[in-house]
């Protein structure tokens, strides 16, 4: 009969190390986590991440001209949205952080017209 594989603790790796006069370069405060296969790992990335999925951002971002205008648009970027909710958009200047902020009820709407972004309701608008 073959016994299944056991792992030592750290303090008994350190001992057999010091036993061996061998190095233990371990961390003290590294902590051991179970190995993964790739795969697993790769299809946790992708869903986390959203790769190869199209994000109601992606669809503001291009929609962004249309939703506010092209005088606006220049000067704001929508980055992401939080909460699943907020949506932050950086604007280069206070003017145009005045004129988004006034403007918010109705560019929430519009967003909330594009498919899969209905869960926007509201704007968090800051200079960056």
């Amino acid at each position: 009969m073959s016994e299944p594989d056991k792992e030592f603790s750290k303090i008994a790796e350190e001992l057999i190390a010091e036993f061996r006069n061998a190095p233990y370069d371990e961390p003290a405060k590294m902590r051991r986590r179970p190995t993964r296969s790739l795969a697993d790992l790769m299809n946790d990335l992708t869903e986390k991440f959203s790769i190869g999925r199209s994000k109601p951002e992606d669809a503001i971002r291009e929609q962004w001209k249309n939703l506010v205008g092209p005088a606006l648009a220049s000067s704001s970027h929508p980055v992401r949205i939080d909460r699943g909710r907020r949506l932050l958009v950086l604007v280069s200047d206070s003017v145009v952080r005045e004129e988004l902020f006034f403007q918010r009820a109705v560019i929430v709407e519009r967003i909330q017209a594009i498919p899969g972004c209905s869960g926007v309701t509201e704007l968090y608008i800051r200079s960056g």
